[in-house]
């Protein structure tokens, strides 16, 4: 297929994966699953599998690269060799460095980085399968793995993208839809207050296709957000339990 070639989107009311418009892919959260990261999360959108670790906060390296004032964020995204059908050539490119780059900004508003001065903050992203939808799993699995780092936050940081594909606006593009839709819209936000910490376009939308686009986008990432939010609850509550019984014994 090529983009631009006529592919039925839409039959039925249904997508080509069976989703209506404003219905989410399967979202699975492991929290913890790294030992040696102060930090971590194994996170799927769909058949995207990302993991996240954090580290930190600790000395900022090189020194003349420090804030006096504030801890600096370093996220680093990646897609692993092996995570498209057609091998990536392996290090960073200019999409990795762009999506790590809208990452850390989605993130400066909601971390409380003045409360470690000359300190980083660092945020390792790796896609191991890709499937549409990468830099915004990725926001949702480090902003997990930051929570489960310790690192002060005024909130969790939820991501999700729409678009447009055979003329209508759709939640959660998957690769097909994405690859040859016509317009997709990451966004990522603070669910509970509804504010948006980044934003992107690519294609077009209307004026009313954006504020559906945008209402679709809020919801589910309220959606994501209580996901987020659970899967931290439970690991919090294994943590006490298996403290508990090391107490006990």
């Amino acid at each position: 297929m090529k983009k631009g070639e006529e592919i039925e989107f839409i039959k039925d009311g249904k997508r080509l994966d069976g989703r209506t418009f404003d219905e989410l892919r399967n979202i699975k959260i492991e929290v913890g699953v790294l030992e040696r990261a102060d930090g971590s999360c194994y996170l799927e959108l769909g058949d995207n599998k990302v993991i996240a670790a954090v580290y930190g906060p600790r000395e900022m390296h090189p020194r003349h690269a420090q804030d006096a004032k504030m801890a600096v964020i370093k996220f680093r995204y990646n897609m692993a060799p092996f995570s498209v059908d057609d091998r990536k050539r392996p290090g960073p490119d200019r999409r990795s460095v762009e999506i790590s780059k809208v990452s850390r900004e989605a993130f400066e508003p909601v971390i409380m980085r003045e409360y470690y001065p000359k300190a980083a903050i660092e945020v390792y992203v790796e896609i191991l399968q890709s499937d549409a939808g990468t830099r915004t799993a990725g926001i949702n699995a480090a902003s997990v793995a930051l929570a489960d780092a310790g690192i002060p936050m005024k909130d969790l940081v939820s991501s999700i993208a729409v678009g447009k594909v055979g003329g209508e606006v759709v939640l959660d593009l998957n690769a097909v839809e994405d690859n040859y839709g016509e317009a997709d819209m990451p966004i990522a936000m603070i669910a509970r207050k509804n504010t948006i910490t980044a934003l992107q376009m690519d294609g077009r939308l209307t004026k009313d296709e954006f504020g559906r686009g945008l209402k679709l986008a809020m919801n589910a990432c309220h959606q994501i957000y209580e996901l987020q939010r659970t899967a931290l609850i439970e690991r919090y509550n294994k943590r006490e339990s298996v403290k508990f019984e090391e107490r006990e014994a």
